[in-house]
Protein backbone atom coordinates (compact mmCIF):
# COMPACT_ATOMS: atom_id res chain seq x y z
CA UNK A 1 0.00 0.00 0.00
CA UNK A 2 2.79 2.37 0.93
CA UNK A 3 4.49 1.60 -2.36
CA UNK A 4 1.32 2.43 -4.28
CA UNK A 5 0.95 5.72 -2.40
CA UNK A 6 4.59 6.58 -3.08
CA UNK A 7 4.16 5.90 -6.79
CA UNK A 8 0.96 7.92 -6.84
CA UNK A 9 2.73 10.79 -5.06
CA UNK A 10 5.59 10.70 -7.56
CA UNK A 11 3.15 10.72 -10.48
CA UNK A 12 1.17 13.61 -9.01
CA UNK A 13 4.39 15.52 -8.28
CA UNK A 14 5.59 14.95 -11.85
CA UNK A 15 2.27 16.20 -13.22
CA UNK A 16 2.39 19.28 -11.00
CA UNK A 17 5.99 20.04 -12.00
CA UNK A 18 5.16 19.52 -15.68
CA UNK A 19 2.07 21.73 -15.38
CA UNK A 20 4.03 24.42 -13.58
CA UNK A 21 6.80 24.25 -16.18
CA UNK A 22 4.33 24.45 -19.04
CA UNK A 23 2.50 27.36 -17.42
CA UNK A 24 5.78 29.24 -16.91
CA UNK A 25 6.78 28.60 -20.53
CA UNK A 26 3.41 29.80 -21.83
CA UNK A 27 3.39 33.03 -19.81
CA UNK A 28 7.06 33.73 -20.47
CA UNK A 29 6.46 33.27 -24.19
CA UNK A 30 3.35 35.45 -24.46
CA UNK A 31 4.72 38.25 -22.25
CA UNK A 32 8.15 38.59 -23.91
CA UNK A 33 8.27 41.38 -26.55
CA UNK A 34 9.13 40.08 -30.02
CA UNK A 35 10.58 42.09 -32.91
CA UNK A 36 9.16 41.76 -36.41
CA UNK A 37 9.48 43.54 -39.77
CA UNK A 38 5.83 44.34 -40.49
CA UNK A 39 5.22 47.32 -38.18
CA UNK A 40 4.61 49.67 -41.12
CA UNK A 41 2.11 47.30 -42.76
CA UNK A 42 -1.57 46.59 -42.25
CA UNK A 43 -2.47 42.97 -41.52
CA UNK A 44 -5.98 41.91 -42.50
CA UNK A 45 -7.71 39.28 -40.37
CA UNK A 46 -10.49 37.87 -42.52
CA UNK A 47 -14.01 37.36 -41.23
CA UNK A 48 -14.72 33.76 -40.29
CA UNK A 49 -11.10 33.01 -39.36
CA UNK A 50 -10.78 30.61 -36.45
CA UNK A 51 -8.56 31.54 -33.49
CA UNK A 52 -6.03 28.91 -34.59
CA UNK A 53 -5.99 30.27 -38.15
CA UNK A 54 -5.42 33.80 -36.82
CA UNK A 55 -2.58 32.71 -34.54
CA UNK A 56 -0.94 30.58 -37.23
CA UNK A 57 -1.18 33.45 -39.73
CA UNK A 58 0.47 35.92 -37.34
CA UNK A 59 3.13 33.38 -36.38
CA UNK A 60 3.97 32.75 -40.06
CA UNK A 61 4.37 36.52 -40.53
CA UNK A 62 6.75 36.61 -37.56
CA UNK A 63 4.52 38.89 -35.48
CA UNK A 64 3.92 36.16 -32.88
CA UNK A 65 6.98 34.20 -31.77
CA UNK A 66 5.26 30.91 -30.89
CA UNK A 67 1.92 29.74 -32.26
CA UNK A 68 1.92 26.82 -29.80
CA UNK A 69 2.28 29.08 -26.76
CA UNK A 70 -0.32 31.52 -28.09
CA UNK A 71 -2.84 28.76 -28.83
CA UNK A 72 -2.30 27.16 -25.41
CA UNK A 73 -2.68 30.52 -23.67
CA UNK A 74 -5.97 31.18 -25.47
CA UNK A 75 -7.28 27.71 -24.68
CA UNK A 76 -6.30 27.76 -21.00
CA UNK A 77 -6.39 31.40 -19.94
CA UNK A 78 -7.79 33.61 -22.71
CA UNK A 79 -10.94 34.24 -24.71
CA UNK A 80 -10.49 32.38 -27.98
CA UNK A 81 -13.87 33.64 -29.24
CA UNK A 82 -13.00 37.27 -28.57
CA UNK A 83 -10.56 37.71 -31.47
CA UNK A 84 -12.06 40.06 -34.06
CA UNK A 85 -11.59 40.33 -37.80
CA UNK A 86 -10.29 43.60 -39.19
CA UNK A 87 -7.24 45.47 -40.37
CA UNK A 88 -4.43 45.86 -37.84
CA UNK A 89 -1.01 47.42 -37.41
CA UNK A 90 1.22 45.74 -34.85
CA UNK A 91 4.10 47.75 -33.40
CA UNK A 92 7.56 46.20 -33.07
CA UNK A 93 8.66 44.90 -30.66
CA UNK A 94 5.34 43.56 -29.36
CA UNK A 95 4.41 40.70 -27.05
CA UNK A 96 1.93 37.99 -27.98
CA UNK A 97 -0.23 39.14 -25.08
CA UNK A 98 -0.35 42.66 -26.56
CA UNK A 99 -1.28 41.21 -29.96
CA UNK A 100 -4.13 39.19 -28.45
CA UNK A 101 -5.43 42.21 -26.53
CA UNK A 102 -5.36 44.26 -29.72
CA UNK A 103 -7.30 41.55 -31.56
CA UNK A 104 -9.86 41.39 -28.74
CA UNK A 105 -10.29 45.18 -28.81
CA UNK A 106 -10.96 45.17 -32.56
CA UNK A 107 -9.43 47.00 -35.48
CA UNK A 108 -8.04 50.45 -34.93
CA UNK A 109 -9.49 52.91 -37.43
CA UNK A 110 -6.72 55.40 -36.78
CA UNK A 111 -3.17 55.63 -38.10
CA UNK A 112 -0.16 56.40 -35.91
CA UNK A 113 2.76 58.23 -37.45
CA UNK A 114 6.03 58.86 -35.61
CA UNK A 115 8.28 61.77 -36.57
CA UNK A 116 11.70 61.23 -34.94
CA UNK A 117 13.81 64.09 -33.63
CA UNK A 118 15.96 65.57 -36.36
CA UNK A 119 13.72 64.53 -39.27
CA UNK A 120 13.81 66.95 -42.21
CA UNK A 121 10.72 68.02 -44.14
CA UNK A 122 11.85 65.62 -46.87
CA UNK A 123 11.86 62.76 -44.36
CA UNK A 124 8.48 63.86 -43.01
CA UNK A 125 6.90 64.02 -46.47
CA UNK A 126 8.18 60.52 -47.21
CA UNK A 127 6.88 59.20 -43.88
CA UNK A 128 3.43 60.73 -44.48
CA UNK A 129 3.18 59.07 -47.90
CA UNK A 130 4.37 55.74 -46.48
CA UNK A 131 1.68 55.82 -43.81
CA UNK A 132 -1.25 57.28 -45.74
CA UNK A 133 -0.47 56.87 -49.43
CA UNK A 134 -1.47 53.22 -49.75
CA UNK A 135 -4.01 52.58 -47.01
CA UNK A 136 -6.12 49.51 -47.75
CA UNK A 137 -9.83 50.28 -48.03
CA UNK A 138 -11.97 49.02 -45.17
CA UNK A 139 -15.64 48.17 -45.22
CA UNK A 140 -17.50 51.42 -44.71
CA UNK A 141 -14.65 53.66 -45.90
CA UNK A 142 -15.85 56.60 -47.96
CA UNK A 143 -14.29 56.94 -51.42
CA UNK A 144 -11.26 59.18 -51.25
CA UNK A 145 -9.13 61.08 -53.70
CA UNK A 146 -5.61 59.90 -54.51
CA UNK A 147 -3.22 60.87 -51.73
CA UNK A 148 -0.68 63.60 -52.63
CA UNK A 149 2.87 62.64 -53.63
CA UNK A 150 5.99 63.59 -51.67
CA UNK A 151 6.58 66.47 -54.09
CA UNK A 152 3.06 67.79 -53.60
CA UNK A 153 3.36 67.52 -49.81
CA UNK A 154 6.66 69.42 -49.88
CA UNK A 155 4.91 72.21 -51.78
CA UNK A 156 2.32 72.34 -48.98
CA UNK A 157 5.20 72.78 -46.54
CA UNK A 158 6.22 75.93 -48.39
CA UNK A 159 3.08 77.63 -47.08
CA UNK A 160 4.35 79.46 -44.00
CA UNK A 161 1.08 81.18 -43.11
CA UNK A 162 0.76 78.85 -40.09
CA UNK A 163 3.89 80.35 -38.49
CA UNK A 164 3.75 83.89 -39.86
CA UNK A 165 3.27 85.38 -36.41
CA UNK A 166 6.30 83.53 -35.01
CA UNK A 167 8.64 83.62 -37.97
CA UNK A 168 7.47 85.95 -40.76
CA UNK A 169 10.64 85.43 -42.82
CA UNK A 170 10.67 81.62 -42.76
CA UNK A 171 10.84 80.16 -46.26
CA UNK A 172 9.20 76.84 -45.38
CA UNK A 173 7.81 74.90 -42.44
CA UNK A 174 11.16 73.20 -41.91
CA UNK A 175 11.90 73.18 -38.19
CA UNK A 176 8.32 74.04 -37.26
CA UNK A 177 6.80 70.53 -37.45
CA UNK A 178 7.28 69.04 -34.01
CA UNK A 179 8.80 65.53 -33.74
CA UNK A 180 6.55 63.16 -31.80
CA UNK A 181 3.98 60.39 -32.39
CA UNK A 182 0.64 61.47 -33.83
CA UNK A 183 -2.67 59.64 -34.23
CA UNK A 184 -4.88 60.58 -37.17
CA UNK A 185 -8.11 59.24 -38.65
CA UNK A 186 -7.59 57.06 -41.70
CA UNK A 187 -9.14 59.68 -43.98
CA UNK A 188 -6.86 62.50 -42.77
CA UNK A 189 -5.68 64.87 -45.48
CA UNK A 190 -2.01 65.71 -45.91
CA UNK A 191 -2.77 69.34 -45.09
CA UNK A 192 -4.45 68.25 -41.81
CA UNK A 193 -1.38 66.23 -40.86
CA UNK A 194 1.00 69.11 -41.56
CA UNK A 195 -1.20 71.52 -39.64
CA UNK A 196 -1.30 69.20 -36.60
CA UNK A 197 2.51 68.98 -36.56
CA UNK A 198 2.86 72.75 -36.72
CA UNK A 199 0.21 73.20 -34.02
CA UNK A 200 2.22 70.84 -31.82
CA UNK A 201 5.27 73.05 -32.34
CA UNK A 202 3.21 76.11 -31.42
CA UNK A 203 2.22 74.43 -28.14
CA UNK A 204 5.90 74.25 -27.19
CA UNK A 205 6.97 77.65 -28.48
CA UNK A 206 6.63 80.11 -25.63
CA UNK A 207 5.98 83.83 -26.28
CA UNK A 208 8.88 84.72 -23.99
CA UNK A 209 11.21 82.83 -26.33
CA UNK A 210 10.57 85.46 -29.00
CA UNK A 211 11.68 88.13 -26.54
CA UNK A 212 14.67 86.00 -25.47
CA UNK A 213 15.71 85.64 -29.12
CA UNK A 214 15.52 89.41 -29.59
CA UNK A 215 17.63 89.92 -26.46
CA UNK A 216 20.34 87.82 -28.09
CA UNK A 217 20.05 89.83 -31.30
CA UNK A 218 18.45 86.87 -33.06
CA UNK A 219 15.14 86.27 -34.79
CA UNK A 220 12.98 83.27 -33.84
CA UNK A 221 13.86 81.71 -37.20
CA UNK A 222 17.57 82.00 -36.38
CA UNK A 223 17.00 80.40 -32.99
CA UNK A 224 15.09 77.51 -34.59
CA UNK A 225 17.91 77.22 -37.15
CA UNK A 226 20.51 76.98 -34.38
CA UNK A 227 18.28 74.49 -32.54
CA UNK A 228 18.10 72.34 -35.68
CA UNK A 229 21.90 72.30 -35.94
CA UNK A 230 22.11 71.25 -32.29
CA UNK A 231 19.44 68.59 -32.86
CA UNK A 232 21.36 66.98 -35.70
CA UNK A 233 24.72 67.14 -33.90
CA UNK A 234 23.86 65.42 -30.62
CA UNK A 235 21.14 63.29 -29.13
CA UNK A 236 22.58 63.70 -25.63
CA UNK A 237 20.35 66.30 -24.03
CA UNK A 238 22.81 67.30 -21.31
CA UNK A 239 25.46 68.39 -23.82
CA UNK A 240 23.18 70.36 -26.13
CA UNK A 241 23.97 73.68 -24.37
CA UNK A 242 27.68 72.91 -24.86
CA UNK A 243 27.19 72.24 -28.58
CA UNK A 244 25.25 75.52 -28.68
CA UNK A 245 28.24 77.28 -27.11
CA UNK A 246 30.50 75.97 -29.88
CA UNK A 247 28.11 77.30 -32.51
CA UNK A 248 27.93 80.74 -30.88
CA UNK A 249 31.70 80.87 -30.32
CA UNK A 250 32.36 80.10 -33.98
CA UNK A 251 29.80 82.64 -35.12
CA UNK A 252 31.36 85.34 -32.96
CA UNK A 253 34.86 84.59 -34.30
CA UNK A 254 33.76 84.36 -37.93
CA UNK A 255 34.72 80.68 -38.21
CA UNK A 256 32.64 78.45 -40.53
CA UNK A 257 30.45 76.13 -38.44
CA UNK A 258 31.55 73.03 -40.34
CA UNK A 259 28.33 71.11 -39.60
CA UNK A 260 28.07 68.42 -42.24
CA UNK A 261 24.37 67.76 -41.62
CA UNK A 262 23.72 71.12 -43.26
CA UNK A 263 25.44 69.74 -46.35
CA UNK A 264 23.28 66.62 -46.11
CA UNK A 265 20.23 68.86 -46.01
CA UNK A 266 21.48 70.73 -49.08
CA UNK A 267 21.88 67.43 -50.95
CA UNK A 268 18.29 66.51 -50.04
CA UNK A 269 17.10 69.91 -51.26
CA UNK A 270 18.83 69.32 -54.57
CA UNK A 271 17.50 65.77 -54.85
CA UNK A 272 20.92 64.12 -54.91
CA UNK A 273 21.27 62.68 -51.41
CA UNK A 274 22.36 59.03 -51.70
CA UNK A 275 22.94 58.29 -48.03
CA UNK A 276 26.66 59.15 -48.10
CA UNK A 277 28.38 62.54 -47.77
CA UNK A 278 30.42 62.88 -50.96
CA UNK A 279 33.27 65.28 -51.60
CA UNK A 280 31.01 67.21 -53.97
CA UNK A 281 28.55 67.75 -51.10
CA UNK A 282 31.30 69.48 -49.13
CA UNK A 283 32.48 71.63 -52.02
CA UNK A 284 29.18 72.91 -53.48
CA UNK A 285 28.78 76.68 -53.30
CA UNK A 286 25.68 77.30 -51.19
CA UNK A 287 24.90 79.19 -47.98
CA UNK A 288 23.89 75.78 -46.59
CA UNK A 289 27.49 74.63 -46.96
CA UNK A 290 28.78 75.46 -43.51
CA UNK A 291 32.20 74.09 -44.41
CA UNK A 292 32.99 77.09 -46.62
CA UNK A 293 30.42 79.77 -45.70
CA UNK A 294 30.55 81.72 -42.45
CA UNK A 295 27.32 82.18 -40.51
CA UNK A 296 24.09 80.29 -40.14
CA UNK A 297 22.38 78.47 -42.98
CA UNK A 298 19.38 80.36 -44.43
CA UNK A 299 16.93 78.36 -42.32
CA UNK A 300 16.42 75.27 -40.13
CA UNK A 301 17.70 71.92 -41.40
CA UNK A 302 15.49 69.60 -39.33
CA UNK A 303 12.66 69.31 -36.86
CA UNK A 304 13.59 70.46 -33.37
CA UNK A 305 12.70 69.57 -29.80
CA UNK A 306 12.10 71.84 -26.85
CA UNK A 307 15.49 70.98 -25.32
CA UNK A 308 17.34 72.10 -28.46
CA UNK A 309 15.42 75.39 -28.53
CA UNK A 310 16.30 75.98 -24.89
CA UNK A 311 19.96 75.23 -25.63
CA UNK A 312 19.91 77.67 -28.53
CA UNK A 313 18.50 80.36 -26.23
CA UNK A 314 20.67 79.50 -23.22
CA UNK A 315 24.03 78.16 -24.45
CA UNK A 316 26.68 77.14 -21.96
CA UNK A 317 29.47 79.62 -21.37
CA UNK A 318 32.63 77.96 -22.73
CA UNK A 319 35.61 78.69 -24.91
CA UNK A 320 35.12 75.50 -26.94
CA UNK A 321 35.42 75.69 -30.72
CA UNK A 322 35.58 72.00 -31.63
CA UNK A 323 34.05 68.69 -30.70
CA UNK A 324 34.36 65.10 -31.83
CA UNK A 325 32.58 61.90 -30.92
CA UNK A 326 33.63 60.31 -27.62
CA UNK A 327 34.62 56.81 -28.75
CA UNK A 328 35.70 55.74 -25.28
CA UNK A 329 32.16 55.92 -23.95
CA UNK A 330 30.46 55.54 -27.37
CA UNK A 331 27.09 56.72 -26.13
CA UNK A 332 26.65 59.50 -28.68
CA UNK A 333 28.41 62.07 -26.51
CA UNK A 334 31.41 64.17 -27.53
CA UNK A 335 34.78 65.49 -26.45
CA UNK A 336 35.01 69.29 -26.58
CA UNK A 337 38.12 71.36 -27.26
CA UNK A 338 39.19 74.99 -27.26
CA UNK A 339 42.38 74.45 -29.29
CA UNK A 340 42.84 73.02 -32.76
CA UNK A 341 45.83 70.97 -31.60
CA UNK A 342 43.83 69.14 -28.92
CA UNK A 343 40.97 68.68 -31.36
CA UNK A 344 43.29 67.02 -33.87
CA UNK A 345 44.31 64.48 -31.21
CA UNK A 346 40.68 63.65 -30.47
CA UNK A 347 39.92 63.52 -34.17
CA UNK A 348 42.75 61.03 -34.69
CA UNK A 349 41.27 58.78 -31.98
CA UNK A 350 37.89 58.98 -33.66
CA UNK A 351 39.27 58.20 -37.11
CA UNK A 352 41.19 55.22 -35.74
CA UNK A 353 38.02 53.94 -34.05
CA UNK A 354 36.04 54.52 -37.23
CA UNK A 355 38.56 52.53 -39.26
CA UNK A 356 38.32 49.68 -36.78
CA UNK A 357 34.51 49.70 -37.03
CA UNK A 358 34.70 49.49 -40.80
Amino acid sequence: MKRILAIAFIIILAVVVAAAGTTYWIFNSVKTPHEHTHSAEFIRIEKGSTPRQIIDRLASDGIISSSAAANLYLRLFGDSQGLQAGLYQFKSPISTLEVLKQLEKGQDLTVKITIPEGFTRFDIAKRIVEKFGNLEMLDGDAPREPFPSETEILKMMDDTSLIMDISPKAESLEGYMYPTTYTFPRDAKASDIIRAMVEQFRKFWKPEWTAAAAAKGRTPNEIVTIASLIETETGVESERPIVASVIYNRLSKGIPLGIDQANVYLAKMQGRWDGVINRSDLEVDSPYNTRIHVGLPPGPISSVTESSIKAALEPAQTDFLFYVRNVEVNDGSHWFYASAAEFEKGKAKYQKWLAEQR
